[in-house]
């Protein structure tokens, strides 16, 4: 277990390390559900799936992790340097930024405030790090709901930017936002 928080009203949640050939078929079987078709893996197989996570489980600028509430796995989380993906070569990087994905499992209707639990967990997880300054995301312009939440979550929008399999909207939280947002222990 990588990162612990209990989050009021929801449980203990937990972030493990994704391990590509154990996980591989529980992840595939989130990334292939119509809901998750932003995540450009409705077509994959399970050895598909299992291979970009070795290939990412291979990187020390990228990583993968499972999200667990009650050691219930809820999702998949991952961070990464934006200097080392191709979202860096569209905008000005700066020291200190993170990038990060969630893609939260499909099932039963989450309990409400859920999923902005989980997203302020994840972002106290990354600025643990005093290196980290400024949060990076780029999810695909037609993802309405993601785009949303991010703006509930104090994210501030940049330009669209045209990624290798998607139209790209950038986003960015920096620590001093966050923190005037949230509680910073957890």
């Amino acid at each position: 277990m990588l990162y612990r928080e209990d989050l009021p009203g929801l449980g203990r949640l937990t972030l493990t390390t994704l391990d590509p050939a154990a996980d591989a078929a529980l992840v595939h079987a989130w990334v292939t559900e119509r809901r998750a078709a932003f995540w450009g893996m409705l077509g994959h197989s399970v050895d598909d799936v299992r291979e970009i996570y070795e290939f990412v489980d291979g990187l020390s600028t990228h990583h993968a992790y499972l999200i667990r509430l009650e050691d219930h796995p809820i999702g998949l989380f991952q961070s990464y340097e934006p200097a080392a993906d191709p979202v860096g070569e569209r905008y000005p990087v700066r020291p200190g930024d993170v990038g990060m994905h969630l893609l939260m499992a499909p099932g039963r209707r989450p309990p409400k405030g859920l999923t902005e639990a989980v997203g302020a967990a994840l972002a106290r997880f990354l600025f643990q790090d005093p290196a980290a300054v400024r949060l990076v995301v780029e999810p695909d312009v037609r993802n309405h709901l993601a785009l949303r939440r991010l703006e509930l979550s104090g994210f501030t929008f940049d330009e669209e930017v045209d990624m290798p399999t998607k139209r790209a909207r950038l986003a960015f939280l920096t620590r001093d936002r966050f923190e005037q947002r949230y509680a910073v222990a957890g």
